[in-house]
Parts: C-alpha cells; structure tokens; sequence
C-alpha cells in the first residue's frame, strides 16, 4: 500500500511540474489505447465470425459470373472492409493530437515564463524555471504519448491490410 502512495505522490509531482494539460494528454492516451486494444481484440475474436459470415452468403450463391454477382461481392467486401477499418481514422487523429497537446502545453508554460518576466523584471530564477518546466514537460508527454501511438497503429493498419486481403481473396469467382 505503501508502494502505491508513493507512485500516487510521484505522478501527482509530475503533473505539478508539467501543469494541467498533462490530465488531457493522459485522457486522450489511455482514449486511444483503449480503441487499439478493442481493434486487436476484434481482430482475434469476432473477425472470424464476420470473414465466415461474407464467405457463407457467398458461397450459398449459384450463380457467381454476372455483374450483379459482382456487385454483390463487392458489396459483402466493403461491409467486411468497414468492419475491419471501424476506429483507424479515430485512432490516427488521436495519434496526431498527442503532440498538439503538448505544444499547448508548452505555450501555456511559456506564457508563465513571460508573465514571470514581467512581474518580476528577469531576476527570479527560480520561478522561471517553473515556467520552463510548465513548457516542456507537456511537450515530452505529448511526444511519448504519439511515438507509442504510432506503434499501436502500425500494427493495428498490418493486421487490417492483411484481413481484407484475405476476405477479397477468399470470395472466389469461379465455382
């Protein structure tokens, strides 16, 4: 129990350091992570259930050379392709946010740095530094927070690119 205090203490000095802005970055983290975690655990488990459901209506047709037969497997690829792309957009935006966040951190901290000069005339080094911080910190989250983004979404874009292959492959045109 102790352990857990001291990481609670520490997080909330890092939030200290890095002002309010880090809650935001923090959100739109754990937000983006909890879309690619639903994305693989789709890709593990339920899409199975949706390649086997477009292959059977393909597969209970008879007549598979007409244009109206293509038009229908065209239809049941992009249902399935929506399937598999659901949330990858969403995920890309949040991905591009992190750092915009961050930088919105580091103006609020550099608007402190001023008022800091302002009040004080540049002799107060101490408070400046506060500023500093209040500016970089935010900027480093937001940056850790897109790199660890980009990795989900690469994986996440592989395991897409791969499944919809799959699908139009397997929704033949012969007999």
């Amino acid at each position: 129990m102790l352990a857990l205090m001291e990481a609670l203490a520490a997080i909330q000095s890092f939030v200290a350091s890095g002002g309010p802005i880090l809650y935001w970055i923090a959100a739109l983290t754990f937000f983006m992570w909890t879309l690619i975690f639903e994305r693989v655990w789709f890709y593990k488990g339920s899409l199975s259930k949706v390649k086997k459901a477009t292959l059977d209506i393909w597969e209970d047709r008879a007549e598979r050379n007409s244009w109206n037969s293509r038009q229908i497997r065209y239809a049941l690829i992009n249902r399935a392709t929506q399937k598999i792309n659901q949330n990858r957009d969403l995920i890309g935006v949040m991905v591009t946010l992190c750092p915009l966040l961050g930088l919105l951190g580091t103006v609020t901290g550099m608007i402190e740095v001023f008022n800091i000069l302002a009040v004080t005339g540049g002799g107060d080094a101490k408070s400046m530094a506060a500023g500093v911080s209040r500016a970089t910190i935010p900027t480093m989250a937001g940056m850790v927070a897109a790199i660890s983004g980009v990795f989900g979404t690469t994986l996440v874009t592989r395991i897409a690119e791969r499944e919809n292959h799959l699908v139009e492959d397997q929704l033949t045109m012969d007999h």
